[in-house]
């Protein structure tokens, strides 16, 4: 069954003036978070001062990134929490639900809404952190930084964990009859992936270039499984009469 991407398009939009109108959507989540997220790591690069190339240099270095991975797994797994459950407390869930939009533009429609300012976000405190790194580190730790596989850890799993985390968002947010709920297990829930992406920051794993790969590319199935399972078990009337 084909998707008509203009009617995608008409749930993005909703979605974002949804957000537009949500002080804690847009102050918090999509603003103090990512700060929170990018100024820690900073302090923690500008403290730092180690002989080029010691394990110490590169493991502190690949830490501080790895909050950087926080802000598109927390940002669109709240999103995504909000998009069924927040509708759902507003009563804005049946009109929407009694339109011709289909199951999978709906959900794609969710989902794109929480990606992209997920990404905008994202990539943009990780430029400001790569220039503040440039510009204000110890040239030892800003070479650590900027090595090449850091850069294809952040470049590649940001848009693997926020699929991840919009997902499972979404499939805890149909179930919940709660914002705040869904919000809390959707988090909880988006984190797993962070463990191995944790492991290579930390030089636990080495982060090889091949190695970086085959586990986005292990990321990237996970995503189409789970965009697959969200699509199977979506039950419109379930959602329309509110029985579990």
């Amino acid at each position: 069954m084909s998707v008509q991407w203009s009617r995608v398009g008409a749930i993005v939009g909703k979605e974002l003036r949804d957000y537009r109108r949500n002080r804690f959507v847009v102050v918090f989540t999509m603003a103090v978070l990512p700060l929170i997220f990018m100024v820690l790591p900073l302090i923690q690069l500008f403290a730092l001062n180690a002989a080029p190339d010691s394990p110490r240099l590169a493991t502190r270095a690949g830490l501080s990134l790895l909050y950087l991975l926080f802000i598109p797994t927390i940002i669109p797994s709240s999103l995504a929490a909000y998009s069924v459950a927040g509708e759902r407390e507003q009563g804005t869930l049946e009109p929407v639900l009694f339109t011709p939009v289909r199951r999978e533009e709906f959900l794609i429609g969710k989902a794109l809404a929480g990606l992209v300012p997920a990404l905008v976000v994202a990539y943009a405190i990780y430029g400001v952190f790569l220039a503040c790194a440039a510009l204000f580190t110890h040239p030892a730790v800003a070479s650590a930084v900027f090595s090449g596989p850091h850069i294809l850890i952040q470049l590649l799993f940001t848009p693997l964990l926020a699929g991840w985390s919009i997902w499972i968002g979404i499939a805890v947010s149909t179930r919940a009859s709660d914002v705040r709920a869904a919000q809390q297990m959707g988090v909880a829930a988006s984190l797993p992936p962070l463990v191995i992406v944790a492991l290579m920051s930390a030089n636990v794993i080495k982060p090889a270039v091949w190695l970086t790969l085959a586990l986005a590319a292990a990321l990237l199935v996970f995503d189409g499984l789970a965009w697959r399972m969200v699509a199977n078990v979506f039950d419109r009337e379930r959602l329309v009469t509110g029985n579990n």
